[in-house]
């Protein structure tokens, strides 16, 4: 799966580090967060030991953004493969105040917000 290089964000999955970085701000709609989802399922399907999800960078992520970031970790759940580990910031407020509500359909996600 190639990176996302848009103007307003990137995603981008290094798969020798199993991790994906989310970059900018995600003000999308619905099914324009499809290629974004399919760039996190297609890293969780890899099975890595742990994956890593980077959105320290990310400035702004909308309630669409927050269901796609729901479904890959239900995805992960169901396949029961990697420990996910989401790297925050707390310069922007958004993540602590969402990210964590992640860890109630994965209770194993390590939140680390720096």
């Amino acid at each position: 799966m190639t990176d996302i290089i848009q103007p307003d964000y990137q995603v981008r999955h290094d798969a020798a580090a199993a991790t994906v970085s989310c970059q900018g701000s995600f003000r999308l709609q619905g099914d324009e967060y499809k290629p974004v989802l399919d760039l996190l399922v297609a890293a969780a399907d890899a099975k890595p030991a742990s994956l890593t999800l980077d959105v320290s960078e990310l400035q702004f992520l909308n309630s669409s953004g927050i269901n796609t970031l729901s479904k890959f970790i239900l995805h992960v759940r169901k396949l029961g493969a990697s420990q996910v580990v989401i790297r925050g910031s707390s310069r922007f407020p958004w993540q602590e105040k969402s990210l964590i509500n992640l860890q109630r359909l994965l209770p194993s996600l390590k939140l680390v917000i720096a």
